[in-house]
């Protein structure tokens, strides 16, 4: 399988990027290339121009002051071992560190996975159960979205033409209660159901759960009949039954199915997987 001939250029700023995007309608940024790539040996895309931003350092940083500000350049290893991600957010760092095999995780950058919006991809899901933002700048500037917006549709995303991903802001969750559980697929490690849940609590009461399903359905997306149920209840697994029920009716047709899990499966199983998710955040 070969790519259709293409023009290379590698840019040394994020302003760079942004001016050649705006002067290239038919461009494509490479970032880790773990999902572009196989797509244009596939021919699925063709674009006739692949601006490298890979080694563009000011977009490799992780810090935290305030609030976690992760660049979209981070490798997947690098966010699965940052000693801050762990701190702040330890399920980002666990599906992280869940994410293909070792060569992806190394390559493969948090802001291409985004932007490129596979259904089946981890990022997504941990990314709205945290409320998080994605900064994005493009040639009129830059645009803050937040990350339950920033996911539209199977590969789809917020993104205008032109723009390019900067970096991801993770809110304070000191005092949450956070984890992600996966069903992966045998040979990919993709999410054939994914389940991220952020609770806070007082005692043993649920004042607020946020609660999203990945893999499962066309986009990452919010549990909201789930949270609801668990809001003031005790967690105990009557609660967390009922909340696997309202899951499971939430995702309802919606749920995509496949040759490894049809959609039947994939639906029965967002309700173990949250589950699952609520009982290690809680552990």
């Amino acid at each position: 399988m070969y790519p259709a001939k293409f023009d290379y250029y590698r840019a040394n700023s994020v302003e760079e990027a942004v001016k050649l995007l705006a002067e290239n309608s038919d461009a494509k940024l490479l970032a880790g290339g773990h999902s572009l790539i196989p797509a244009m040996k596939l021919r699925l895309t063709q674009p006739a121009l692949l601006i490298d931003i890979g080694k563009i350092d000011s977009l490799k940083n992780i810090k935290a002051n305030g609030s976690l500000e992760i660049g979209a350049l981070a490798t997947h290893a690098r966010v699965a071992a940052s000693a801050d991600v762990k701190k702040w957010f330890p399920a980002l760092a666990n599906a992280a560190s869940l994410i293909g095999d070792q060569q992806v995780r190394n390559f493969g950058t948090i802001g291409g996975n985004i932007a490129h919006a596979d259904p089946a991809s981890d990022p997504p899901t941990v990314l709205i159960a945290a409320g998080a933002t994605i900064h994005v700048r493009g040639a009129s500037g830059t645009r803050a979205i937040a990350a339950e917006d920033f996911f539209v549709d199977l590969f789809t995303t917020a993104l205008e033409p032109g723009e390019v991903v900067t970096k991801i802001e993770i809110p304070n969750l000191s005092g949450r209660k956070s984890a992600y559980a996966k069903m992966s697929h045998p040979a990919s490690r993709y999410a054939i159901v994914g389940v991220c849940a952020v609770l806070s609590m007082e005692g043993d009461t649920c004042k607020e759960a946020r609660l999203v399903v990945g893999g499962a359905v066309a986009h990452a997306t919010r549990l909201s009949e789930a949270e609801a149920v668990l809001k003031g209840k005790k967690l105990d697994a009557a609660a967390l039954k009922a909340a696997a029920d309202a899951a499971i009716a939430q995702v309802g047709d919606d749920a995509m199915g496949d040759i490894t899990a049809p959609a039947d499966y994939r639906r029965a199983m967002v309700g173990q997987y949250l589950q699952r998710a609520i009982q290690s955040a809680l552990g």
